[in-house]
């Protein structure tokens, strides 16, 4: 790791304007310019579920000032950290952003986008968010569910216009609970292709007429399926007539202010485009990886920051509503983060959560220390992807790379973070946070 492993120290505007609850203040000590006045404005508050209330969210209420993090120390401990899992993951750059309530309370870069260029990254830096836009794209669907068009356990082959799923078993028909917890029996399926490859990858509908196929009995096993992904995507566009990209920017993206996230880079989001890199298997060097496109892009194939991913975990860890924008019923949203079947439970990827772990609706949900947590990975070579929430106090974290496959380091630096915002866990900065 190089002398110039942390970035720039202000917050800077992101892409087109800076988020309203993104605040940094000036000063001397490096820690002191990310204190934030802004959680003096007391964001809605923690509260947790009543295990009676068939799984409605309670009303917020503001957050008592005794509850809010000191901003000073918990950086002062998290960014050893940072460095830490930097080295020992591999990762060329980091951009984090930490919420409370409604509110962005602190972000920052650390690590160079692009090695060569030295360029620092920054929270406007931008990353494939992959597979953690799987949250997203179940909830487009579920703004349909919401709307009347279907039931959680209807088969979807109702749903699909002259598509059919070869291999279902009429009798045991793949159902949207099954789509949206990987247990429709559709396989794990990703096919790449460079960018610059004279390919391309098959467009939408080619794609699931060819490739289309399940491989087991739905709702036997988890089997994690980008394809089960793609196929929300054709079922948005049935139900709703419109383009899946479409619905997505009007329905998601345009609400919550997510304007430097898109399904392609656009010109201003392609100028701070992060590289994706891997170690050279012989020498364990970084090397540029070949960025690459996929047919299966409604199941991660989408680009961003994490200032904008922080609005979509504030949205979440919020019913659904993001400052006066609700984007899905508050039941629905507790639905998504309740875990759907007790006979497939486990750590998920890098470790994250125990024994109890599951899928909700798109959504990994775990308990720990009684407290309930929501989180979601993505990856695509060179790049790694993390969202991750505390869903009784409303804290988040997330967190952008472009290092290969560093899920374990995200999902440490993660509980670790919500933990130090709780008041969980003391650590003296630079002790190691252990």
């Amino acid at each position: 790791m190089n002398d110039r492993l942390e970035a720039s120290r202000r917050v800077r505007r992101p892409v087109r304007g800076r988020a309203p609850g993104a605040r940094a203040l000036r000063a001397r000590s490096p820690h002191a310019a990310l204190l934030l006045g802004a959680l003096l404005l007391a964001a809605p508050a923690p509260a947790k579920a009543d295990p009676g209330a068939e799984g409605v969210l309670p009303a917020a209420g503001p957050l008592a000032s005794d509850t809010l993090p000191d901003l000073q120390a918990v950086v002062a401990a998290l960014e050893p950290e940072i460095r830490r899992a930097m080295v020992e993951g591999r990762i060329p750059s980091l951009t984090i952003a930490l919420t409370v309530g409604e509110e962005i309370v602190w972000m920052n870069g650390y690590g160079e986008s692009n090695l060569r260029a030295r360029t620092p990254a920054t929270p406007e830096t931008v990353y494939i968010i992959a597979s953690t836009f799987k949250t997203m794209g179940a909830t487009a669907l579920l703004q349909l569910m919401d709307e009347g068009h279907f039931e959680l356990d209807d088969p979807v082959r109702d749903h699909l216009r002259g598509l059919p799923i070869p291999g279902e078993d009429p009798a045991r028909p793949i159902t949207f609970r099954h789509l949206l917890t990987h247990t429709s029996g559709l396989p794990t399926i990703f096919s790449g292709v460079p960018v610059w490859a004279d390919t391309v990858p098959l467009a939408l509908d080619d794609y699931l007429s060819r490739r289309l196929r399940i491989e087991g009995p739905p709702g036997e096993r988890v089997r994690y399926s980008n394809m089960g992904y793609t196929l929300i995507a054709r079922l948005v566009e049935d139900i709703t007539g419109e383009d899946f990209r479409d619905v997505v920017r009007e329905r998601i993206f345009a609400p919550l202010g997510m304007e430097s996230t898109d399904f392609a880079p656009t010109p201003a989001m392609e100028e701070l485009l992060a590289v994706p890199y891997q170690p050279h298997p012989e020498t364990g060097a970084q090397v540029p990886a070949a960025r690459v496109r996929f047919a299966e892009w409604p199941a991660g194939g989408v680009w961003g920051t994490v200032e904008n991913q922080a609005r979509w975990l504030i949205a979440s860890l919020n019913g659904g509503s993001f400052r006066g924008h609700r984007i899905l019923r508050p039941e629905t949203a507790e639905l998504m983060q309740t875990r759907q079947y007790d006979r497939f439970t486990g750590p998920m990827t890098g470790g994250w959560g125990g024994p109890d772990t599951g899928y909700g609706l798109a959504w990994w949900t775990t308990t720990r220390n009684g407290e309930r947590y929501i989180a979601h990975s993505g990856s695509v070579r060179g790049y790694t992807a993390f969202i991750h929430g505390n869903r009784d106090r409303r804290l988040g974290v997330a967190i952008l790379t472009n290092g290969q496959r560093a899920h374990p380091h995200l999902v440490r630096l993660s509980f670790l973070a919500t933990d130090l915002m709780a008041g969980t866990r003391v650590v003296e900065a630079g002790s190691g946070g252990r």
